[in-house]
């Protein structure tokens, strides 16, 4: 597997993974699957504790990305954002080779094809070796759709959002009662509580930040989507 260390935010879809190397943990990001989704593989540098975000598809590329040699890291748990088969078909492919706990919201777990380890819920926290993640709950994608983020203590805040917030706009939702549930959950448990440096990781496509996206709530409140 190759992996570039210049981190922009973009990975071609089925094309090499991209790192971006923490003082305390590296992010390394890959696109899987026919629907390009974005996979995320944390790994803890003290400990080689790692955590993946969605085993989204290809499960021989995402165990290539883990690696096959005695160095490689330590797969410890995969938090599944959310409940669309998309963001899953890897899962029990990925769980079942590594024996990692797997982890997902009460709201999206009956629908995942392998049982929750362990169900998270709003402000949870999960342990990444020496590091940490807290759970944030968006209602509105899917009734369990969650992010995760990572609080960097020398830097600023890294933010896994799934399919609930993108560059441009708020993710997919079925009705307007959804669609002002997940607007106010990001407006409040994310814009609210996070500065503009955090940098954010979503479920397909580009990274941004929370500061190049902020000025464009009001507009995605008044359009509806």
């Amino acid at each position: 597997m190759q992996i570039v260390e210049e981190y922009t935010g973009h990975v071609e879809p089925g094309g090499v993974a991209a790192r971006r190397v923490l003082d305390a943990l590296t992010i390394t990001k890959i696109s899987v699957g026919p629907m390009n989704n974005n996979a995320y593989l944390l790994v803890c540098r003290n400990t080689g504790d790692a955590l993946l975000v969605d085993a989204a598809d290809d499960s021989e590329r995402l165990s290539d990305l883990l690696g096959h040699d005695d160095q490689r890291p330590r797969l410890r748990t995969i938090v599944t954002t959310h409940q669309h088969p998309d963001h899953w078909q890897a899962l029990g492919a990925i769980a079942g080779q590594t024996g990692c706990f797997t982890a997902a919201h009460p709201a999206d777990a009956e629908q995942l094809p392998v049982p929750p380890d362990r169900l998270v819920e709003q402000g949870d926290t999960i342990a990444l070796g020496d590091c940490e993640l807290s759970v944030i709950h968006l209602r509105g994608h899917t009734p369990g759709s969650v992010a995760l983020v990572y609080r960097d203590p020398n830097g600023h805040p890294h933010l896994f959002t799934g399919d609930s917030l993108f560059p441009g706009g708020v993710g997919k939702t079925g009705s307007p009662a959804d669609f002002r549930s997940l607007i106010d959950d990001v407006e409040n448990r994310i814009f609210g509580e996070l500065p503009d440096d955090t940098w954010f990781y979503p479920g397909h496509g580009d990274d941004s930040t929370l500061g190049a996206e902020r000025p464009k709530l009001p507009e995605w409140r008044e359009r509806g989507w």
